[in-house]
């Protein structure tokens, strides 16, 4: 071993060209096991892991401190050519002219450069380090000062590792003596949906209650910590929260995403709910949606109504294209009215949705709040603060923000066709939706008129008043109040 360091001290080439095909191959094998960057908890631990011992061999080949320049820049180079076929904004091209864009660079981009780069950095200063000591003449050992800053940098690895590997927990469900109580459920799995590993937080105060199954919106979207925010609904109900393949905890199953695909997220939604028939024993479900959840969830019912008690749709989806159409108009109509004539130029330069680009829906879409200000909106209940709960590892935040953008992006421009008024005149379970007094027009109108035409075994429209878009989670104690209404009346038994 020493004699082939020896060789590639001996010739400066020869130890640029060890260090680079040490980089260079750690950037392919990277580029084809985590085309993403890391994404589980488990990655995330063994790339840094793997780049500090990648930095520490360059250094030690080079015994030179460009190394520490060297090995990043090719490993980034190598894997950025090696992965230029993955697709989503935060792998993608770099656009820094958008907020958007910025935060698809920070999660896509910095964060690996944070678990990668940085480990991979400080082992090749340990490894130059480790040349010296070897007998390497020509470099000089560190001194106080430099062995001060790599300490330093291995004490800021070592905090961020602790970080990463602190696991996801969700807290049991307490009686009042303090202890679990008996017969409740309070879990985190992990469950084979449609050949990808799918996440899933179920929790009750009974097993033996009727199965809610939320479906959140999006896509790409995770209501985990929402969820959590009010434990009601676990009074009358096993509450399942899954996160959708591509969002949340189950990020990881976004590739390939050729084959994600509106029908087989329906058939995802369907294969969920037959989980849960066998797991709990039971014929049929509840079935709550938000948004893009309530496409999903219409979608799943009208195939197969027989599975559900009941559908309960909060912000209800009808169009997307149209939505996002009137959406425009009112940002155009806002910009226009209060000055913003930079906002306005863009609008009118992109023109009405839909986009091909998800990065030009941000001018049109992103100002809701502005616009459609009210005194009960508290955007702490909003992402990315919802993000913050047990139930969720550093992993998985990063996973619940980055999904929102690469999920979306390939699922969106799916649901453009769809428009409810002409394509779904009837649903055969009850159906209750429930709107949000202050809900964007772009949404309410569209909800309202499909209310009208739609054919059911029984119908209601239920206004929340203090609410906007999410009135499940604006009003917590008001829905779960309703659910245990909609319990009463639809409920027949197993």
């Amino acid at each position: 071993m020493h004699s082939v360091l020896e060789s590639c001290w001996s010739d400066w080439r020869i130890g640029i060209g060890a260090a680079t095909g040490i980089a260079a191959g750690a950037g392919l094998i990277g580029a084809w096991l985590t085309p993403r960057g890391p994404v589980t908890t488990l990655q995330a631990l063994a790339s840094m892991a793997i780049a500090l011992a990648i930095g520490i061999l360059a250094g030690l080949v080079m015994g030179s401190r460009w190394s520490m320049l060297i090995a990043p820049v090719v490993f980034v180079v190598v894997f950025e050519l090696a992965r230029l076929r993955v697709v989503g904004p935060t792998v993608d091209g770099i656009h820094l002219g958008s907020t958007y864009g910025v935060i698809a660079f920070v999660l896509g981009r910095l964060v690996h450069g944070l678990l990668v780069l940085a480990p991979m950095i400080l082992g090749a200063a340990y490894g130059v380090q480790f040349a010296a000591l070897l007998g390497r003449t020509a470099t000089a050992a560190a001194g106080v000062a430099s062995w001060g800053l790599i300490a330093l940098a291995t004490l800021a690895l070592i905090a961020v590792a602790v970080m990463v590997a602190r696991p996801a927990a969700t807290h049991p469900i307490i009686g009042s003596d303090g202890k679990p109580f008996p017969g409740s459920i309070a879990e985190l799995i992990t469950v084979p949906i449609g050949g990808h590993k799918q996440a899933m937080m179920i929790r009750g105060r009974s097993a033996k209650n009727p199965v809610l199954l939320y479906l959140a919106g999006g896509p790409g979207g995770t209501d985990l910590g929402a969820m959590r925010a009010d434990v009601a609904l676990e009074q009358d109900f096993v509450v399942v929260t899954w996160e959708q393949r591509g969002a949340g905890k189950s990020y990881s199953a976004l590739d390939p995403v050729e084959t994600l695909t509106l029908n087989q997220m329906v058939n995802d939604a369907i294969e969920v709910t037959d989980y849960l028939r066998g797991r709990f024993g039971v014929d049929k479900i509840y079935l709550a949606g938000n948004s893009w959840g309530t496409i999903l969830g219409v979608l799943a019912v009208q195939q197969r109504p027989d599975l559900f008690y009941a559908y309960v749709g909060t912000g209800q989806m009808v169009s997307p294209r149209e939505t996002d159409h009137m959406f425009y108009e009112d940002t155009l109509a806002w910009a226009e009215q209060t000055g913003n004539n930079a906002l306005a130029a863009t609008l009118r330069r992109n023109g009405p949705p839909p986009y091909n680009n998800l990065l030009d829906y941000e001018p049109a879409l992103s100002h809701e709040h502005d616009w459609n200000s009210y005194s009960e909106l508290d955007l702490s209940k909003e992402m990315p603060n919802n993000l913050f709960v047990p139930e969720n590892t550093l992993m998985d935040r990063i996973n619940g923000l980055r999904s929102f953008l690469d999920t979306f992006s390939v699922l969106y421009p799916q649901l453009q066709n769809i428009d409810f008024r002409r394509d779904l005149p009837a649903l055969d379970v009850p159906v209750y939706m429930v709107i949000g007094k202050h809900e964007a027009r772009g949404r309410a109108v569209l909800a309202n008129e499909w209310f009208e035409m739609l054919k059911a075994p029984s119908k209601e429209k239920i206004i929340f008043e203090h609410s906007g878009h999410r009135p499940l989670f604006e009003e917590p104690a008001a829905f779960a109040s309703l659910m245990a209404r909609v319990l009463n009346e639809t409920f027949t038994g197993k």
